[in-house]
């Protein structure tokens, strides 16, 4: 592919044009920084492992103080979840990320040990209503 041609300017070096005289802003001051979604997660839409529910919860258990080899956003996450079960939605809503980001994000502090995530039981796992029924009728019988 080649690289679009480039418009010679007379009088710059090497011909590429010079900086601007004072940074560019795209988007205003409530925007803040902007990074692309794509960017956070390294082009990834899912995560390595087993998806994440939405009320999957979360911990951390890595001390305050340690710097770990982690993104800024990664480590925003493991400071709220730091000593506190979170939700992915509650996760989610607290860094202002889309969900699937921030499921991908989650993905690799699993992978690297930094959190727990407790999974909730799959309703076909969970007990017959007829079933809790008889326990309760028996308990009320004793």
């Amino acid at each position: 592919m080649p690289s679009p041609p480039r418009r010679y300017l007379p009088g710059s070096p090497f011909g590429y044009p010079p900086p601007p005289d004072s940074p560019v802003q795209w988007y205003d001051d409530a925007a803040g920084p902007m990074v692309r979604p794509y960017a956070m997660t390294n082009g990834r839409t899912r995560p390595a492992g087993a998806e994440f529910d939405l009320i999957a919860l979360v911990v951390s258990d890595v001390p305050e103080g340690i710097d770990l080899p982690v993104g800024p956003e990664q480590a925003v996450i493991l400071e709220i979840c730091r000593g506190n079960a979170l939700s992915v939605a509650e996760i989610a809503a607290d860094v202002d990320l889309p969900l699937g980001v921030v499921r991908v994000l989650l993905g690799d502090l699993l992978d690297a040990e930094y959190i727990r995530v407790s999974r909730p039981v799959p309703p076909a796992l969970l007990p017959d209503e007829h079933i809790l029924q008889e326990v309760i009728n028996g308990l009320r019988a004793l």
